[in-house]
């Protein structure tokens, strides 16, 4: 049995998630999905619409929320789910997890890397994260949970655009991509999303293709350290503010979820490499939400693809340098309050 593609749907209260599942529920796109979904809050899908209206297998968690203090509720509903499916009781395609509006998706992703039995299943295939244009940057304030699926994102929809002003949903998208420049952001209204943009995104996928927002890496060569360190009065001549000065600056966002990128034209030494990698993320682990790169090896031919999720690591050979081609590593971490000098510090050392 080939594996069960999986899609985490996060995002904070109110945000659309349950719309968004709805309308991709009731699209005639031929598959059959399984939703685990959790009883918590107003928010919860009427399931006898959904059975009724659209033949899926609705699981439901008798205790409310998916997230690390359920984990193992998670787990045993994934392995009924494709133990079911295995004898031919149950017929999916594809299984959606739409967890709670306060929930860290961290613990729901690595569920299925840590655990044999669910990794021998199910393929992860992304994070969806849900974004409220009205009420995004006071939750993004208050709320750490907020930040974090911001920081797991795959792909950010942000939705009621219609009841703000275009220049605060710019500068909302302008905030976001401080926090996560690997996640393509998208206006959805009502949930209208196409299929291509939700599933087979491959954001688990250990592939050479690293996307970072191109005028993400253009501000970071200025150090510009997102925007919020220091006040920009009259007299700032940074090129990186000519662009977006006229409205993204005016808030003065701290958040503690922050990306940044490290890149260089000097190979690694893999052993250093490990080692140094080995021991950040023994200490920093859960503050690491995503990080992910394309390095440039001293001893092979081939493209290093790595990637993480809090403490756990994968590396992977990748395509061999194509000829003509500039050898050079990027790599891009989005956590919690990391040590950035420390880590870039650390990086440099452990180039040939």
């Amino acid at each position: 049995m080939s594996l069960i593609p999986a899609t985490i749907l996060t995002g904070f209260l109110g945000s659309g998630k349950t719309t968004l599942l709805k309308r991709v529920l009731q699209e005639a796109h031929g598959q059959k999905i399984a939703v685990i979904e959790n009883e918590f809050g107003e928010e919860n899908i009427d399931s006898d619409i959904l059975v009724s209206d659209t033949q899926e297998q609705i699981i439901q968690m008798s205790n409310g929320c998916i997230c690390c203090t359920i984990r193992e509720d998670l787990r045993a509903t994934l392995q009924l789910l494709a133990a079911k499916k295995r004898k031919g009781l149950l017929d999916f395609d594809r299984v959606v997890i739409e967890t709670t509006g306060l929930a860290d998706p961290g613990p729901v992703a690595q569920t299925f890397f840590m655990d044999d039995e669910i990794a021998e299943s199910y393929l992860l295939d992304s994070i969806l994260t849900l974004v409220d244009a009205k009420h995004a940057d006071q939750q993004l304030d208050g709320r750490q949970e907020a930040r974090r699926q911001i920081g797991f994102a795959d792909q950010i929809f942000i939705s009621k655009t219609d009841l703000v002003a275009k220049d605060e949903t710019e500068a909302l998208m302008h905030r976001i991509r401080h926090m996560n420049p690997r996640a393509p952001q998208k206006a959805v209204h009502f949930g209208d999303v196409q299929l291509s943009e939700v599933f087979d995104l491959r954001g688990f996928n250990l592939n050479a293709k690293l996307d970072i927002d191109p005028d993400f890496l253009k501000e970071d060569d200025h150090d510009h350290d997102h925007g919020h360190d220091h006040e920009h009065g009259e007299h700032c001549d940074h090129p990186s503010h000519e662009h977006d000065a006229s409205h993204a600056h005016h808030h003065h966002h701290d958040d503690d979820v922050k990306s940044f990128v490290f890149k260089s034209d000097r190979p690694f030494d893999a052993a250093k490499l490990e080692d140094f990698l080995g021991a950040i993320v023994n200490i920093y682990g859960p503050r690491m939400l995503r990080y992910k790169g394309v390095l440039n090896m001293k001893g092979t031919d081939r493209k290093v693809i790595f990637q993480g999720v809090h403490q756990l690591m994968g590396s992977d050979l990748g395509p061999p340098w194509g000829q003509g081609e500039a050898r050079n590593s990027k790599m891009v971490f989005i956590g919690i309050e990391l040590p950035k000098d420390i880590l870039l510090q650390g990086l440099e050392q452990c180039l040939v």
